[in-house]
């Protein structure tokens, strides 16, 4: 019952500008953007101005000085440029926010530089070349939508790629401080128009501020409409003017209208949180949480720390619709963000590798939906591409009879030792234990372990898969358990080499420590945890249907390709009933079924009733086959959530990811649930 993908703008790739350099007055060389014939920053010095017109336009070095709040400030700007306005908040910041403050910057882009030439404009500030440096190195690929960049510890940037207007329409979150830059409104008068000043005063908080450095009449006229006082000051250089002003009280958002349901629970951030599981759902959520400055307790029956290798590689990938939909868009947007998490996580590839992933198309129907995905959605070729069969031979190592969907820029990545990991963040005590039930009491929430233990938090995150709905509170979530198998064989000497994670029916990535796993068996409903022969002979058959030239060559070099001389591993994981992840707030489902009973009768009789929640309790599961795309992305949408601060994602694939749909969704049905 979310908003229809249709709400959203196009899911594609977005052109880079064209650009001219020009040498400013102090010598250094700056980017003019050729289409709108206007410069990125000011010719006199770019740097000063931006300090003049948008830092101290918003007064940020006392307001940042005095931020004693547990949820970060909140910068938004409309027009990333070169970044510059931006790398000056950071610095700020830095300078006078107390230790224990957080900064969280907010941009639309319409143009995305390209990397090389971003890197070439911020090179004129030298003392800020580590804040650029970041910048540069996490910098996304040209893909509207949303871009989460955690530049360190304490400050994060999401890059919102597509129309300012839209952009920030579809932001879940709200902003402390305006930058209203881009070209001038004279040059770009598209951006400059009353749904942009309209979305910014639904994105404010009470009392935000803005500035800007034009004193154009459609812009004050536009920030008037909206509900913004303005008033002139002075400019810099030779613009004897800009503007300056708040806004008192933004307007009520009308978004929750048609979903009261999914209308977020009210915010108290918590000191300490307790996640339940281990895996890459609940690491990836304690990970986030720690470093956001919360202490958190990661529970498991297992120490992950203390587990024997397993030689066990993910896939980094994903298996994106033929017409865009919302699960799509989220995927793609997981895939994106894992990528750039795990390069500044790990950037000597111990836990993963980059070798990219190419999706076969081993049937006229998947090469046919392969074919409308390309027509459909014209994304970068860094991101995605179609490879005929020579050309993804070439990508593989390996002979490959079909076509394939190339993702250059994904992987795989060693699980069970990127949780041992992430269980070592700093802030994160790990327990080992099994949680058998939740109590709420008066200052959070108690968990009891099967021990007898009783451990306390002010909040909890349940995060443990298939068992994620073995408590009273999630007994109503649609979760069903999938039993998976994988195969590993050791490699001879003399085995070809992968050069692509190559997924068909299943998956075999690139060999690791000398072990080529592949698989994977796929049994709905099952539990089982033990080894079946028959799992490793349907992945056999699996291999050699989607590579034979592989298992030929394997053969050749002496490989003993029998089930009984294969060893493996399996795994439990969960999957919804739309292939969605849970990630959000638990919905108390007895109430949402009395508050909203009326759909049952008639769609459109939405209640104003704001959806019941367990208060501080929260779950990311359901994330199948594809977690390693999914889970890091769903750890930082909860952990956004829970310290009030803006979401990476635009608000209708939060609203998708919310745990209570299905209930919605069943009540228009007719369904009892």
């Amino acid at each position: 019952m979310s908003r229809p993908s249709a709400a959203l703008p196009p899911l594609t790739g977005l052109a880079s500008p064209d650009l001219s350099w020009h040498q400013d007055e102090n010598g250094s060389i700056g980017p003019v953007s050729t289409q709108f014939d206007d410069v990125y920053f000011s010719r006199h010095d770019g740097r000063a101005e931006t300090e003049h017109v948008f830092i101290h336009g918003n007064d940020l070095p006392r307001r940042l000085a005095a931020w004693t709040h547990p949820r970060p400030f909140v910068v938004g700007e409309s027009g990333f440029g070169t970044g510059l306005n931006m790398l000056c908040a950071w610095a700020c910041f830095e300078t006078h926010a107390p230790p224990q403050a957080r900064l969280h910057l907010v941009s639309t882009e319409r143009f995305p530089l390209l990397r090389d030439d971003l890197a070439r404009a911020l090179s004129a500030w030298p003392e800020l070349a580590t804040h650029a440096e970041r910048l540069v190195q996490q910098w996304p690929e040209p893909v509207a939508g949303v871009h989460r960049l955690l530049l360190d510890e304490r400050v994060t940037l999401d890059l919102h790629f597509g129309d300012a207007a839209e952009r920030i329409a579809l932001l879940d979150g709200q902003v402390d401080a305006w930058f209203l830059d881009g070209f001038a409104p004279a040059k770009n008068p598209e951006m400059w128009r009353p749904e942009l000043f309209s979305a910014l005063a639904a994105a404010s908080r009470p009392g935000a501020t803005f500035a800007t450095f034009t004193c154009a009449g459609i812009v004050k006229r536009g920030l008037a409409a909206a509900g913004f006082a303005w008033r002139k000051a002075p400019g810099y250089g030779r613009k004897r003017e800009m503007l300056r002003g708040e806004i008192s009280l933004p307007p009520p958002n009308e978004r929750r209208q048609a979903t009261p349901w999914f209308t977020p629970p009210d915010v108290k951030i918590p000191q300490h949180v307790a996640v339940i599981g281990a895996g890459i759902a609940g690491a990836t959520a304690a990970a986030a949480l720690a470093r956001r400055g919360i202490a958190v307790t990661l529970i498991d029956r297992f120490d992950r720390a203390r587990l024997e290798p397993t030689h066990l590689q993910g896939a980094l990938y994903v298996k994106l619709a033929a017409d865009t939909n919302l699960q799509s868009r989220f995927y793609l947007a997981g895939l994106l963000h894992s990528r750039r998490w795990l390069a500044q996580l790990d950037p000597h590839h111990t836990l993963w590798q980059p070798s990219g992933v190419l999706q076969l198309g081993t049937s006229e129907k998947e090469q046919a939906r392969q074919a409308s995905f390309l027509a459909n959605h014209a994304l970068p070729e860094s991101v995605v591409r179609g490879l005929d069969s020579t050309a993804a031979s070439a990508a593989a190592g390996i002979e490959v009879n079909t076509p394939a969907l190339d993702y250059p820029n994904a992987g795989w990545v060693k699980p069970i030792e990127l949780c041992a990991h992430l269980a070592t963040t700093p802030g994160v005590a790990f327990h080992q234990g099994e949680v058998k039930a939740l109590h709420a009491v008066a200052t959070g929430w108690a968990l009891t372990l099967a021990s007898g233990t009783i451990i306390e938090a002010d909040q909890v995150v349940i995060a443990s898969a298939s068992e994620a709905s073995s408590y009273a509170e999630t007994a109503a979530l649609p979760l069903q358990p999938v039993r998976g198998q994988i195969s590993q064989l050791t490699l001879p000497a003399g085995a070809p080499p992968l050069g692509r994670v190559v997924c068909a029916g299943g998956y075999v990535p690139p060999a690791a420590d000398g072990v080529l796993n592949f698989g994977a068996t796929f049994h709905p409903g099952e539990v089982d945890p033990h080894e079946r022969e028959a799992d490793h002979a349907a992945n056999l058959a699996e291999l050699e249907r989607g590579l034979p030239a592989l298992v030929s060559a394997l053969c050749s070099a002496g490989a003993k390709l029998t089930p009984e001389r294969l060893t493996g591993r399996t795994g439990i994981r969960a999957a919804s009933p739309d292939k969605t992840p849970y990630a959000g707030p638990v919905p108390d489902a007895e109430a949402w079924r009395n508050d909203y009973a009326s759909l049952a009768k008639d769609a459109t009789r939405i209640p104003a009733i704001p959806g019941r929640h367990y208060p501080g309790l929260w779950l990311s599961t359901a994330h199948g086959s594809r977690g390693l795309s999914s889970a890091p992305l769903c750890a930082e949408v909860i952990a956004s959530r829970i310290c009030d601060e803006p979401l990476p994602l635009e608000w209708p694939l939060v609203d998708h990811l919310h745990p209570g749909r299905r209930i919605i969704r069943d009540l228009v049905r007719g369904n009892k649930g």
